[in-house]
């Protein structure tokens, strides 16, 4: 058996750090997925306190938007309470998604393509959010604000990606795939 170079211990630190840093930033997607789809739960009353909280910080348009999709998600509840089962969905598929993520903490390098995958959906984001929303008639600043979701999501999914291709080559030279 041989002693392990210096070098070889350099490598096998930076590998460890890399592994490190792919795990944080995957934690942090994975927290960010759970709790953007557990806010869809509760629309209403979490835009309810964000209105009683809002008129002290912003007013204007944004303000009357925020007001004007309180209103109808509080009517469509009171009169069609079945409509809101499709937040309950959308809620699930976040958390869905965010478990899918685990398996890049568990082997970041043979679960790539859970990277890949994620980075494409956030990518999709902004033709949904242009298209549709204009289709729908959302103002075009929620529009943007929809799109810095796919942006928010990427900056993460990123950084992994290039994380793992330097644990890839790291298996590669240590023979480890």
């Amino acid at each position: 058996m041989t002693t392990p170079t210096t070098a070889d211990r350099i490598l096998r630190r930076d590998y460890l750090k890399q592994r490190k840093l792919v795990r944080r930033w995957i934690t942090f997607f994975i927290i960010a997925l759970v709790f953007s789809g557990l806010t869809a739960f509760a629309l209403q009353t979490e835009l309810s306190w964000l209105l009683s909280l809002w008129p002290g910080f912003i007013k204007g348009s944004m303000y009357e938007w925020v007001r004007k999709v309180y209103e109808a998600l509080r009517d469509i509840n009171s009169r069609y309470p079945f409509l809101a089962y499709g937040y309950d969905w959308l809620a699930f598929a976040h958390l869905v998604i965010a478990v899918v993520f685990i398996g890049v903490l568990r082997n970041p390098v043979r679960n790539k393509w859970i990277i890949e995958f994620g980075i494409i959906a956030c990518i999709m984001v902004f033709p949904l959010a242009l298209v549709a929303g204009a289709v729908r008639g959302i103002p075009i600043w929620w529009r943007l604000i929809d799109c810095s979701f796919g942006v928010i999501g990427l900056v993460p999914l990123r950084i992994c990606y290039k994380k793992i291709q330097f644990l890839e080559r790291w298996y590669a030279q240590n023979r480890l795939l």
